[in-house]
């Protein structure tokens, strides 16, 4: 049997507040968007940039501490897997990608609120939250809730 990989890693700062739920069956589920930015300078020279969204999944202990700890605005370093799903509604077939997170520091604000968690400052993987992982072992739940159609 081969082997594959599906792993993310994205530094970027959050978009809302955390949202957080219950499953049907009981599971607290966490959820957030994270920005990440990236500038170029194209061919006639003028500079561009470019936001991309990402819809960021949290289980079991970083459910809690994303809840107590994380607000807009934070900067955060991430580790997780992309999953893709689909839930059927009135509206027709929704798709959604989402980054099921594993390991998360937060490293600091953007300016908009908050700081380290646990102290620390500075930009650098050193600072601020030890790394918190996912109790699941990377296999948590679907995140499939057909009640969600936030688009983040």
């Amino acid at each position: 049997m081969s082997r594959s990989l599906n792993k993310v890693m994205l530094i970027g700062n959050v978009g809302n507040d955390p949202e957080i739920r219950a499953t049907s069956s009981g599971a607290r589920v966490g959820k957030l968007s994270l920005a990440t930015n990236r500038s170029w300078t194209d061919r006639s020279g003028q500079k561009k940039e470019k936001t991309e969204w990402h819809r960021l999944t949290f289980f079991g202990r970083l459910v809690d501490i994303v809840e107590q700890y994380v607000k807009k605005g934070n900067r955060l370093y991430v580790e997780g897997r992309v999953e893709y799903s689909q839930t059927e509604g009135e509206g027709g077939t929704k798709y959604w990608t989402d980054i099921v997170v594993t390991e998360m520091v937060m490293l600091g604000s953007s300016g908009g609120g908050g700081g380290d968690f646990g102290g620390g400052g500075g930009s650098d993987f050193g600072g601020g939250a030890p790394p918190a992982t996912d109790p699941f072992g990377g296999g948590a739940p679907p995140t499939t809730d057909p009640d969600d159609d936030l688009p983040f």
